[in-house]
């Protein structure tokens, strides 16, 4: 299974949270955990993100 990776900038894209929010739902568990890409980069498995944004439409919704 090819897992693509997305940076920040795109799940703030994505989302239209900021970036604090973003970092605060992490702490939380409460949104998919990045993954370490370099000394100072990080990065989100884009499926994961996805499921997340599917799953909080999906509950707004119900």
């Amino acid at each position: 299974m090819n897992k693509k990776l997305i940076r920040m900038h795109e799940v703030l894209n994505r989302t239209g949270f900021c970036r604090a929010w973003i970092y605060k739902l992490i702490k939380q568990k409460r949104f998919p955990e990045p993954i370490k890409i370099g000394e100072r980069a990080i990065a989100f498995i884009e499926s994961e993100v996805d499921n997340w944004i599917d799953n909080l439409v999906n509950s707004a919704r119900s």
